[in-house]
């Protein structure tokens, strides 16, 4: 296992970078990078918990300006994505770190031209639970 042991600065590095990608449309678990960070470097949590959340943010908004600058195509009226956005606001995209419908989410809610300052509030938000659970149950082992 000589080959994990990287610096905190690389594997934070790292981390950012996946979690950026896995919050966009890219396929990619970056949770597993999480726990596998804190593993070998548990005193970097609250660095690595706002480098994993803003990434990943960073990821969400990207998605929400692909959305953002979409045509506005009547085909899309229809996706459901599209109904619970609207229905429910920027609040939805609290779900945004959830599997497979997170990156329809922030491509819908940029496509509904919603602001981008409570979207990527909501976004990190519910990004950040989820970080912080990831690293309670890593840290707790």
């Amino acid at each position: 296992m000589e080959w994990l042991n990287v610096t905190a600065e690389q594997g934070l590095g790292g981390l950012f970078l996946a979690s950026f990608l896995a919050s966009t449309v890219l396929p990619g678990g970056s949770e597993v990078f999480l726990w596998g960070f804190l593993k070998l470097h548990p005193e970097q949590v609250s660095t690595a918990l706002l480098l994993a959340t803003l990434g990943n943010t960073a990821g969400g908004m990207t998605s929400w300006w692909c959305g953002r600058y979409l045509p506005r195509w009547k085909k899309l009226d229809t996706l459901p994505q599209r109904d619970k956005v609207e229905r429910w606001g920027s609040p939805i995209l609290l779900l945004s770190w959830a599997p497979l419908i997170g990156d329809a989410l922030c491509v819908a809610a940029g496509w509904l031209r919603l602001h981008w300052l409570p979207c990527s509030v909501f976004m990190a938000l519910g990004k950040a639970a989820r970080y912080w659970l990831v690293a309670q149950a890593a840290l707790a082992n």
